[in-house]
């Protein structure tokens, strides 16, 4: 569970739950956090792992001093919809004493993650880390911005600004379509009227004419 914390890196932040495991090449980190919004990520090579995010009303924090560097191009990251999974490289591939560098105590909440573990002489470890269907970035990729996935601040698929499918104005309907009917109908009209109105005035002449003979 989410725990208080008396040193932060962000104000007033909590600190989440931290799992951890490895192999001889790498480290398995898990933060039990549920539905996180703006989470920022960070690893850098010199083993110093950091981590942002907000979480109902409340907001949390990590920055963890790994026990040894690491590959960042190679390291991994999935963010799931209950915690963030990252399987980290390490530089050398050796087995580290334990998580953190220092000689400090490992804090309340850091814990094993006795699921992933393997001991030095059982490097094999379970069979299965539970890791089937995860979708994985590379740390590499991400350059320090964020949570990978997100394409900056757009939305996928929506390209820019612009709903899908609609190519900015372009698949609009034509609507001259519709008003150029109109206008050619009401002229059709006018000029059926203007016909009957001359053929009214030439037979009321032919009328007269014929009356003035007569007299």
């Amino acid at each position: 569970m989410p725990t208080r914390t008396t040193r932060v890196l962000f104000g007033d932040c909590r600190h989440p739950e931290v799992k951890w495991a490895q192999r001889e090449d790498k480290v398995f980190i898990t933060v039990v956090l549920a539905d996180t919004k703006d989470a920022k990520v960070n690893l850098a090579p010199e083993g110093v792992f950091t981590f942002f995010a907000k979480a109902g009303q409340h907001d949390y924090e990590l920055k963890l001093e790994l026990f040894d560097k690491v590959n960042v191009e190679e390291s991994k990251i999935n963010i799931g919809e209950r915690s963030i999974f990252c399987i980290l490289e390490k530089a050398e591939a050796k087995w580290w004493d334990k998580l953190l560098s220092g000689d400090a105590k490992t804090p309340h909440y850091i814990k094993v993650d006795w699921d992933k573990w393997a001991d030095e002489d059982d490097d094999a470890g379970p069979a299965d880390l539970g890791m089937g269907g995860m979708d994985f970035s590379k740390f590499g990729d991400m350059g320090g911005m964020g949570m990978p996935g997100m394409g900056g601040m757009g939305m996928p698929g929506m390209g820019g600004m612009g709903m899908p499918g609609m190519g900015g104005m372009e698949g609009m309907p034509d609507m001259s379509n519709f008003m150029g009917g109109d206008d050619e109908d009401t002229d059709d009209e006018g000029q059926e009227a203007e016909t009957t109105t001359a053929t009214s005035k030439a037979a009321e002449e032919k009328t007269e004419g014929a009356a003035a003979s007569s007299t």
